[in-house]
């Protein structure tokens, strides 16, 4: 099996670990809510490439984060930001310096969102050969 990219193994025993459970009947509304809200966020490409980068390499400045999320603009990395922030995934620490430094870090709700979703990576990973089979008979019919 291929190695998963940027994933420690305690990431990807937390992947599995909430794969592996199943959410109650009762479940609070409010939880509910919050999937959905996460799952609006995390279906946005630009959240999902700044929580891998910065879960990558961990503190970054604004400049060097626009490098390593590609073909972004600074309006949509900014927005992106901002509303990661809003949801506790990350935290912008503005340094009082001339000119202003301002760096921002996953906060341990974005590394465990990052957890989360590194689930699909190892669903990816087991099952690569089986998804490309299944489009490659749907091409050819």
């Amino acid at each position: 099996m291929p190695a998963l990219p940027h994933f420690t193994a305690e990431q990807i025993a937390m992947a599995k670990l909430y794969a592996a459970t199943t959410p109650p009947d009762d479940l609070d509304p409010r939880i509910e809510a919050l999937v959905h809200e996460l799952i609006g966020r995390v279906a946005d490409k630009w959240t999902m490439l700044v929580l891998e980068v910065l879960g990558e390499h961990g503190e970054l400045r604004f400049t060097r984060l626009s490098e390593l999320v590609p073909r972004t603009s600074q309006k949509m990395l900014t927005q992106t930001l901002r509303h990661m922030e809003r949801d506790g995934l990350l935290v912008r620490t503005v340094h009082a310096v001339v000119p202003p430094k301002v760096e921002y870090k996953l906060t341990t709700l974005g590394l465990t969102l990052g957890a989360a979703f590194c689930g699909v990576w190892v669903w990816a990973v087991e099952n690569l050969d089986g998804a490309e089979q299944a489009r490659q008979a749907f091409d050819q019919d």
